[in-house]
């Protein structure tokens, strides 16, 4: 007989990847998957920008690239972290096939197992089991409205043994919980990191859909500068489509080149392709014309899902009002187990995300996520009435 490592042991299926096969079904209402509707990709502008390459770029594009990424795109990407107000010079910048390999990667070069790595709770499903691949333990700690609770995060960091190696947060249009942190909770947190060697793994996937312009996150990268070994992390998978398989890594160089060479034994390199596209996309200044109507639309969907929920959501349900990104995340009834809830859904036509994949421990349950983006508009309401049927009965 075979035998499988001791990581294989620790690996599950996502639960949102599970619900996909659900949600393919034509008739089913689907607000599980963190995705873009389809009718809000940049399809024509991407026709013209490949139509109008030179024959030597499109080559380059079907071509093997370095493994930080094609030259082209870190220099354009640069200029654009940089109005961000982050520390690019001072810092090394790769692409990676995704947010999710950046995660990956620094995952990789820092934990050994038994190693503590301390998230939010509820903290991204996506994450939990990249952490669990490489056997760390998990230390959740719960969040208000304003980001994660710093006293509860001051006791996980500091005050239980072992101390840990790694703090991953995503404080930006938080997924699943939708918030984004306040500058004073932000402030707390990287005064909270001063006095330890801790890195900081920050997750900004979502930080450009902002629906109003005063809710534009600044950095926690950015406020600190080289003061803490922050690992910035963000994606073109919201912002261009996740298609394009591409996110980026800015940190410290000596963590880049560790994760360059951990890379290397991954994929080489990220697609060349869509490199090569989304290096024009920046250059071409079609990027802030595009994130204008992306923030447009989901903040209409948005509006229309929290004016459903006020319609149809029975008392003693919560939920939060979401400023920016995908998502609304619902607060049940204590006696409520979000799992009945969505097998009675699913059978009404109507599918979303339970609270406990969410959790670092698997087990908090009253509570689930609906994600905004993907639904057809004119569907949302009646996907609510029918979880709050299925509530009901």
């Amino acid at each position: 007989m075979y035998r499988f490592s001791q990581s294989v042991g620790a690996m599950q299926s996502s639960a949102v990847r599970e619900l996909m096969k659900v949600a393919s079904d034509p008739g089913m209402i689907s607000f599980a998957g963190g995705m873009p509707h389809p009718d809000l990709f940049p399809v024509r502008e991407l026709d013209e920008i490949y139509a109008s390459l030179p024959l030597a770029s499109k080559q380059i594009g079907f071509q093997y690239g370095p493994t930080p990424g094609y030259p082209q795109l870190l220099e354009s990407l640069r200029e654009y972290l940089r109005s961000k107000n982050l520390p690019v010079d001072d810092n090394d910048l790769m692409i990676t096939t995704g947010s999710l390999q950046a995660i990956h990667l620094v995952v990789k070069v820092f934990v050994d197992a038994g190693d503590v790595v301390v998230t939010e709770n509820p903290c991204f499903v996506g994450a939990i089991p990249v952490f669990k691949f490489y056997q760390a333990e998990l230390r959740g700690v719960p969040m208000d409205e304003d980001g994660v609770l710093i006293t509860e995060l001051d006791k996980a960091l500091y005050r239980t043994n072992p101390f840990p190696k790694l703090l991953y947060l995503t404080p930006y249009f938080h997924n699943p919980a939708g918030i984004v942190y306040g500058a004073e909770r932000q402030r707390q947190v990287l005064n909270l990191l001063q006095k330890s060697e801790i890195v900081l793994l920050e997750d900004d996937a979502y930080g450009e859909l902002h629906f109003e312009g005063k809710d534009k996150p600044v950095p926690m990268k950015a406020m600190a500068g080289d003061s803490l070994p922050i690992c910035y992390t963000g994606s073109f998978s919201k912002i261009f489509g996740p298609g394009m398989r591409l996110g980026w890594l800015l940190a410290p160089r000596d963590i880049v080149r560790q994760c360059e060479l951990a890379k290397q034994g991954m994929d080489a390199c990220s697609s060349m392709f869509t490199q090569v596209l989304a290096d024009a996309f920046l250059r071409q200044g079609l990027l802030e014309g595009y994130l204008k109507r992306l923030r447009e639309a989901y903040a209409r969907r948005a509006k229309k899902m929290l004016q459903s929920l006020e319609t149809h959501m029975s008392d003693g349900v919560h939920w939060t009002v979401p400023r920016g990104g995908f998502y609304i995340w619902v607060q049940l009834p204590p006696s409520m187990d979000a799992s009945k809830l969505l097998k009675k859904s699913i059978r009404k036509g109507t599918v979303f995300v339970v609270g406990k994949a969410f959790d670092p421990q698997g087990r908090k349950n009253d509570c689930f996520r609906l994600s905004f983006s993907h639904a057809p508009e004119d569907r949302i309401d009646e996907g609510i009435r029918k979880i709050a049927e299925a509530m009901r009965g």
